[in-house]
């Protein structure tokens, strides 16, 4: 048995940019914040797993003092609970409304796994009703009930700690050596391997420059048979990649005991 594992944003579609950057600053604006974020800084952001964890990295004095917000610990949390919530709100909206293009191959390669008897499975930091609502769009709804989801706060630490993959593992009764996890951050990675998962790497515009040491093989995307052939940047797998990633390619990466 094996189990293929995702990541959710910018490995299942190109969310990042175009999807939770203008959610989080349409949620600043309609707060009143005295925050926009660039891309440039939202870049820097992703560097803190969770989205309530990057909006909470606001609240130093100066700018708890500049958007009159209270200045006790429960009531900070509170504030930032409301604030994700509404931000959740607009970007499954934009989700749901196909604003945010799918990666390629993650369609073809979800189904083709799933045919070969793969467990199949979302890990992710993001809110549990955004990364359900990137599935449906990404796979489709009737593939999209095949997946386990986990996601939001279901664990204690969020990546670079591994806790979102070993519960991964738990909830689907698999050792590490039988699944492969497909990410394109370092923390994602980093998350992976420290649960002792083989890591494939799927780049985007915000993770490319980041180090992905350790993954069995990084590229700039899962790719198709019918387009323009995808590029390997780096390979230390026994995986041979060709114009796009296929399930033999996973397959080589996964432990010998994943049978």
């Amino acid at each position: 048995m094996r189990a293929l594992i995702f990541d959710c944003d910018g490995v299942l579609a190109d969310t990042e940019r175009y999807g939770h950057l203008p959610a989080f600053n349409q949620t600043f604006a309609e707060f009143g914040l005295p925050v926009r974020w660039d891309e440039q800084e939202y870049g820097r952001k992703l560097a803190i797993g969770g989205g309530k964890e990057r909006m909470a990295s606001l609240l130093t004095p100066e700018f708890v003092a500049a958007a009159g917000l209270p200045g006790d610990p429960a009531g900070q949390a509170e504030a930032v609970a409301a604030w994700h919530r509404r931000k959740t709100a607009i970007y499954t909206a934009m989700v749901t409304a196909g604003d945010l293009p799918a990666r390629p191959g993650i369609a073809r390669i979800t189904a083709q796994a799933h045919a070969a008897g793969w467990l199949l499975a979302v890990a992710s930091t993001s809110a549990e009703p955004s990364v359900r609502a990137v599935l449906e769009h990404a796979v489709g709804p009737d593939r999209a009930r095949d997946f386990t989801v986990l996601a939001g706060d279901v664990v204690p630490r969020k990546k670079p700690a591994p806790d979102i993959y070993l519960l991964t593992l738990d909830r689907l009764g698999l050792s590490p050596r039988q699944a492969v996890v497909v990410e394109d951050s370092h923390n994602g990675l980093a998350a992976a391997t420290a649960a002792g998962i083989a890591c494939v790497v799927t780049v985007n515009d915000y993770t490319a420059a980041e180090d992905f040491t350790g993954a069995a093989f990084v590229v700039d995307s899962l790719g198709e048979p019918d387009a323009t052939p995808i590029t390997v940047l780096a390979n230390d797998s026994p995986a041979r990649p060709g114009a796009y990633v296929t399930l033999a390619d996973l397959s080589a990466v996964a432990g010998e005991d994943a049978t």
